[in-house]
């Protein structure tokens, strides 16, 4: 976790001044080792006695707020016990010896860590090993699995309908108009009464032509401010004062139209980059810590794309490659992994955004502009957090591509592969990159540093995580 050492170092100078922060090499060496080891506890002790030396020094208070929300939220994703996991497995799986369940940990498909000096596991791993385990084991039996949801079976015809009515080079197609109301529901007390809550809440871009007649129609506050079009992340932000023994509820409802858009390969036109453009310097740069460039990213990407020297034929080598190797499963929260495109590396699987992260950081290093887009899938009954990217190609513009959307089961090629150059309707675009400043700017760490789909609350005493609040979404399709 060097972004922990990173704020521990910067405390100490704020905390003791530049010509003492030697003397506290081994402080720093004594976190760190307390932290690989998952002495959650320590740290928080730590974190608490630095927050009463800190008086009301706000940036003080900032950064160790910031390390004490990591290592609680390290306690968080591991929370299961060994007994718990058993349970779960069998339920999922079936009975299973200890000879196998040890030969999955080895295998990295059964995640735990030492939490507190207990064996503690990623209250997702038993649903993950499941995945893992038929990605790996019964991949015919899971394709035709998964080609019989209903989930996908919808969107096979509504990729389908996109096709036909496209162009083949992106126009904005098949329409759907939508009203969503989203509600953002903080825990009665957990601010004390009479203190102002600060929060951000998703809203549709205004800026992207798949989006349009974007219409905010109630607001459970009367004040609110929408972020600018220039924001990377796009949001409403409301406040409110606690009352005791009851919620503080933030509610919006707003309408808009999505469309789809679909670039048929053959037809895409790739010219030479303008490599001294900003736009090419700015998305085929490290972004770090999780858009980078690391001795072993280098090395997959290059082993992957061979000799090609075609951007396109670079991503589709790159983009095929995720489909054999990396399965879909439940992510730690992001905001405890140090580096996420070497963990899927490391890993071998990934939700949504962690697939795309490394899907970019290789795209990037073999020189392809490419930018992060994020924020619900939308399809009824199936409605979710996601993550995609755009891929600029010189001649043709932005390209949008789904990296972690599975294969379609279609005769037809561009039906098979509509998610290497194309996008559907449902989605609810609110993010054209990662870890921007949130409008206005937000005082404590966000619950999720990178991303923006659920929305973020504080209030002056410091963050409030996700454990402390709750979302959901209620879709309406019009006609």
């Amino acid at each position: 976790m060097k972004n922990i050492k990173l704020l521990f170092t910067v405390l100490l100078i704020i905390l003791f001044g530049c010509r003492t922060v030697s003397d506290f090499n081994q402080v720093l060496e004594d976190i760190q080792e307390n932290l690989d080891f998952g002495n959650i506890s320590t740290v928080i002790e730590i974190a608490d006695s630095l927050k009463k030396l800190s008086g009301k020094n706000n940036e003080i208070i900032h950064i160790v707020d910031s390390l004490e929300q990591i290592a609680e939220r390290v306690g968080l994703d591991f929370s299961m016990s060994e007994d718990q996991i058993d349970k779960q497995i069998e339920r999922l799986i079936g009975p299973v010896s200890t000879e196998v369940k040890s030969a999955w940990e080895k295998k990295g498909w059964l995640e735990w860590r030492m939490i507190d000096g207990e064996k503690k596991y990623f209250n997702r791993a038993a649903s993950n090993l499941l995945l893992i385990k038929k990605f790996h084991e019964q991949k015919n039996e899971r394709i035709q699995e998964i080609a019989n949801e209903p989930e996908m079976i919808f969107r096979l015809k509504h990729t389908e309908k996109v096709y036909k009515a496209s162009d083949n080079q992106g126009k904005p197609v098949v329409p759907v108009k939508m009203k969503i109301t989203y509600t953002l529901t903080v825990h009665p007390d957990a601010v004390p009464e009479g203190e102002k809550i600060r929060c951000w809440l998703p809203w549709p871009r205004e800026d992207n032509m798949r989006q349009k007649e974007v219409k905010l129609l109630s607001t459970s506050i009367p004040e609110y401010m929408i972020a600018p079009d220039t924001a990377i992340h796009s949001t409403i932000f409301m406040e409110e004062i606690s009352k005791k023994g009851v919620p503080t509820v933030f509610q919006i409802s707003f309408a808009y139209e999505s469309n789809a858009r679909y670039f048929n390969p053959s037809g895409i036109k790739i010219h030479p980059y303008e490599k001294s453009s900003d736009n090419y310097q700015k998305y085929t740069s490290e972004q770090l810590p999780h858009i980078c460039f690391t001795d072993d990213i280098k090395r997959l990407a290059d082993s992957i794309t061979g000799d090609a020297d075609n951007p396109a034929m670079i991503v589709r080598r790159i983009y095929f490659w995720f489909k054999e190797n990396i399965p879909w499963a439940g992510a730690l929260e992001y905001s405890t992994i140090p580096d996420i495109s070497e963990y899927v590396y490391k890993n071998r699987r990934g939700d949504c955004g962690m697939q795309t992260f490394l899907f970019m950081s290789m795209l990037r290093y073999k020189g392809i502009p490419v930018r992060w887009q994020s924020g619900w899938m939308v399809p009824p009954g199936a409605e979710n957090l996601h993550d995609w990217c755009e891929v600029y190609y010189e001649g043709t513009g932005w390209v949008p591509v789904d990296v972690s959307y599975d294969l379609q089961k279609s005769e037809n090629t561009s039906i098979k592969d509509f998610y290497l150059s194309g996008i559907d309707s449902y989605r609810l675009i609110v993010n054209d990159g990662v870890a921007g400043p949130l409008h206005p700017r937000k005082q404590y760490m966000r619950s999720e540093p990178n991303d923006f789909q659920r929305g973020e609350v504080e209030w002056k005493g410091g963050n409030l995580y996700f454990d402390k609040w709750n979302y959901d979404m209620k879709i309406e399709y019009l006609k």
